[in-house]
């Protein structure tokens, strides 16, 4: 039980240092991701639907850089493009804690068959 008690503390302290690598604002991205991301990706970040990626507990640095390679075209989407473009290099850090302090839900894979 102790054991388990440290892991619990450690992993918090863990996905808090995570939201703070980017250099965000976590209340800010909040509120961003309530206007502009949840719609697809969840207000957590914990998208229901298969099509759109779960991006809470993801790295922050790893959000900032993908909605940097939206923003400048390096990565190529649409829908992202467009709303990255309205984004400042902030408000990317802020949305990047937010969804990095959030928890991930971890859904399981349904065994395939084999048809023969």
């Amino acid at each position: 039980m102790k054991t388990l008690k440290t892991v619990l503390v450690f992993s918090l302290l863990g996905s808090m240092s995570l939201a703070a690598q980017a250099g965000g604002d976590i209340s800010a991205g909040k509120a961003i991701v309530a206007e502009k991301c949840q719609a697809c990706h969840g207000a957590d970040g914990n998208s229901p639907t298969p099509m759109y990626p779960r991006l809470s507990g993801q790295h922050a640095n790893y959000i900032v850089q993908a909605l940097t390679e939206y923003k400048d075209g390096t990565r190529n989407n649409a829908i992202m493009s467009g709303f990255a473009a309205g984004l400042s290099e902030q408000d990317r850090k802020d949305v990047a804690a937010w969804f990095s302090s959030q928890s991930g839900l971890f859904t399981p894979v349904e065994p395939r068959t084999v048809s023969e």
